[in-house]
Formats: structure tokens, sequence, C-alpha cells
């Protein structure tokens, strides 16, 4: 007869333990404000994100799964290239430099290597590099960049 009493407070306690398992991980990865971005032949880096409702966003997508993205120089000055899909945009004029990543029109992820000034939504910036690493990593013409949350 004791045990059927127990069973309820069981059942309870159960219910409010932590999550475990992918779950856990998927929040726990959501919590970070930094990603990884991994460009041509496995050099990789980590961005350090701004919070915004297209951060969150892009971090919600990459829960998921990773993003890449095929980009392409433009005026000397960045790479750009389509995420292949849609962020909010939280557009605001916006000066630009090295290492720092930019939505640009809600769906193209632009990386700079020098400077710019546009109305643009920042997304965050590349940790620890400068114009001249970070356009020699990225190289001339096309380039395959992967982002992924930093685990």
């Amino acid at each position: 007869m004791k045990a059927v009493r127990f069973i309820p407070l069981l059942a309870l306690l159960l219910m409010t333990m932590p999550m475990t398992g992918q779950s856990k991980r998927s929040n726990k990865s959501m919590e970070t404000n930094s990603i990884k971005l991994t460009i041509r032949g496995g050099e990789t880096f980590t961005a350090t994100l701004v919070d915004n409702s297209s951060t969150r966003a892009l971090k919600e997508q990459l829960a998921k799964g990773d993003i890449t993205v095929e980009m392409e120089d433009y005026a000397d000055m960045e790479k750009v290239g389509s995420l292949g899909i849609s962020l909010p945009r939280n557009d605001r004029r916006t000066t630009t430099g090295p290492g720092d990543l930019i939505l640009y029109q809600g769906h193209n992820l632009v990386i700079y290597y020098d400077t710019n000034s546009w109305n643009f939504t920042r997304l965050g910036k590349i940790d620890n590099v400068d114009g001249a690493q970070l356009k020699s990593a990225l190289g001339e013409g096309g380039v395959t960049v992967t982002l992924s949350l930093d685990r």
C-alpha cells in the first residue's frame, strides 16, 4: 500500500528532472554566442555573434545542421554568398571592418576583409584575425564556407 503513494511522487520527480540526450545538447548549443566557420581545406575560425533576431534564427537553423555557402569576391573587400535561407533583418547604418559577418538583404552572408558602410544587419565578427590573414584564408575567386555551431 505504501508503494502506491510514492508512484505520483516519482512521476512528479521525473517530469521536473532536466532533459537529457540530444535535446539538452541542442539547447546548450543554442545558448552559445559563437559559431565555427570552416574555409576551404579545413581552415577553421570561430566568430562571436551579436544578439539579435537574425543570429537567433541563424543558430536555430544551425542546430538542425551545418550551412554551406558558396562565396564569391565582391569589390575587393568582401566575400558574399547565399545562405539558402532567409533570416530576419535588423538593418541599420553599419561600418564594417575585417572579420565582420554581415547579413545582406536577409539571405546573403558577407565576410568582410576590408571596410565598407551601408545598411546591413550585423551578425558578428570572426575572432582573432586581421584583414590580410582573412583575405589569404579566403583566397582569390570562389570559396566554400561551412557554418556550424561552435560545440
